[in-house]
């Protein structure tokens, strides 16, 4: 930092800070105070490729971003933690409901089409029956046990409280046919448009101490689907205490959002509260935001209501509203997620059973320990070197990629103790034009001679050719001989590199 004075000369500090920083791997940002009077010292940075500012204030800023970059890159980096529990979602019952509705012109599901779809992704709600008139309603709430909740079901009512379309802990069939009639003559009053369909039943849940949040989908015309997660119930406009994120979301992302909001702070736990169950909300975020990648005809999701305690969470309340597809749904998301139609089961020529799938965050320890089966050998080969244990950081390369100008498969199988293990890889880095895709591939030294370096090999290539790739290529250790008897079975030509035990070897697909 310099402010000119009458004694220094501001051009001549500069000259001094520019020969000083000469060959310093530091970063040096500068402030020379003073408009007009410094023009010149700032020109000279400039020219010396050293940053500078009008003000210390702005240096610091500038120092705090690439600081913030550091750690969103260390954060992105972390290898994301296992979901408290696999869930297989059942993406054609809910794609079912979607299509229906979209089908019969209206926008809006009802609310236990809503509550079917969050079902379909394996997200606890409270079971809702549908009424048409008030004595069907104390009939459903009679079989479905009191004390219940009543709610109107109306198109063209987003917020069911504000006109009086909510009644809560009816204890008998006679207060619910009462509380519908009142409903109903509310509803006509304050919202004379809509068109009511009856009412929805559903037992009430009683679970004290439950933190209410909201869950949902927006669309930004910018960067597509955002998954939302903040403070909910009826004054969630009011409190405003939310945080956005982008699908797909891990554990981590997951966590990290929770955070972001102050309610956060509650679902902690407090005196005598018990923490929240905060993997169970992670889990059932990442339900949410793959129902965002899944059903694109989703324009908006609503879960407010969605109760969390120490036992888990419960979606009381859902809305959504869908839309016909519109532009390519390939360009819609702002980030690929995990290509899950790709995943893919065989068998070895020795009859064990192994599932073929990109290649996972989650699967950074599982790789450190296929690595280590690999033998010297095989690691040069791969490596064209000896290499000791990988950094995190490395390995996070290899292991969080980002499905679109990288891909890697791998072959999952189970030892003999029935845990899962990583058998062999193969991976390719493509150009940003699509043009070349540069290979890579080792299977599991005591694997070999049984076709899994030839399935996997089959798969890439396979995938390759269906985005458009125009040639496959690589390079080859001389000495590989091995690896060079396989790809002339692909039918690669290969040149030897001049003074290189190397062959670089190439193939048009």
């Amino acid at each position: 930092m310099h402010a000119p004075t009458a004694t220094a000369s501001s051009t001549e500090a500069a000259a001094a800070v520019i020969e000083a920083a000469r060959g310093l791997k530091a970063n040096i940002l500068t402030s020379w105070v003073g408009g007009e009077a410094v023009a010149p010292a700032r020109k000279l940075f400039r020219d010396a490729g050293l940053p500078t500012y009008d003000t210390p204030g702005q240096a610091v800023a500038a120092f705090m971003h690439m600081i913030d970059y550091q750690r969103n890159q260390e954060t992105l980096m972390e290898t994301p933690l296992s979901a408290p529990e696999e869930f297989t979602p059942s993406v054609s019952a809910a794609r079912m409901i979607i299509d229906s509705q979209i089908a019969s012109g209206s926008d809006m599901l009802s609310e236990p089409q809503a509550k079917a779809v969050l079902d379909a992704y394996g997200i606890p709600v409270v079971e809702t029956l549908v009424a048409r008139s008030p004595e069907e309603a104390a009939t459903k709430a009679a079989d479905i046990g009191f004390p219940v909740a009543l709610k109107i079901l109306a198109d063209g009512i987003s917020h069911k409280s504000d006109v009086g379309g909510v009644a809560l802990l009816l204890e008998t069939a006679d207060s619910v046919k009462t509380a519908a009639e009142q409903m109903l003559k509310r509803v006509a009053k304050r919202a004379p448009d809509a068109d009511v369909q009856g009412f929805s039943v559903q037992h009430m849940v009683l679970r004290p101490g439950a933190q209410e949040t909201i869950v949902g989908i927006n669309q930004d015309p910018v960067f597509g689907p955002v998954i939302l997660f903040g403070h909910g119930g009826t004054a969630v406009e009011v409190i405003e205490d939310s945080a956005v994120a982008l699908p797909p979301l891990n554990m981590n992302l997951a966590r990290d959002m929770i955070s972001r909001t102050r309610i956060s702070k509650l679902l902690a736990g407090y005196r005598d509260r018990p923490a929240a169950d905060v993997d169970r909300l992670s889990l059932a975020l990442m339900q949410i935001a793959q129902i965002a990648i899944d059903i694109p005809e989703i324009a908006e999701l609503d879960i407010n209501p969605l109760l969390v305690d120490e036992h888990g969470v419960l979606a009381l309340d859902a809305r959504i509203r869908v839309a016909p597809l519109q532009g390519d749904p390939s360009r819609r998301l702002a980030i690929r997620p995990y290509p899950k139609d790709l995943e893919e089961h065989f068998t070895l020529e020795n009859g064990k059973s192994v599932l073929m799938r990109p290649i996972r965050p989650e699967d950074e320890a599982d790789h450190y320990a296929f690595l280590t089966r690999l033998t010297p050998e095989d690691v040069r080969f791969r490596f064209f070197g000896l290499v000791g244990e990988l950094p995190h950081s490395q390995m996070a390369r290899l292991t969080q990629i980002d499905y679109d100008r990288d891909m890697a498969f791998i072959a999952r199988g189970t030892d003999e103790e029935g845990k899962a293990e990583t058998l062999g890889v193969v991976r390719t880095v493509t150009d940003a034009e699509n043009e070349t895709a540069e290979f890579a591939i080792v299977i599991r030294s005591d694997l070999k001679g049984h076709g899994l370096g030839w399935k996997l090999f089959e798969k890439m290539v396979a995938y390759c050719r269906k985005r458009g790739t125009r040639e496959m290529v690589g390079q080859v250790l001389s000495d590989n001989t091995t690896m060079l008897k396989f790809i002339d079975q692909w039918g690669f030509e290969r040149h030897k590199m001049p003074d290189e035990p190397i062959y670089e070897v190439r193939m048009v697909l």
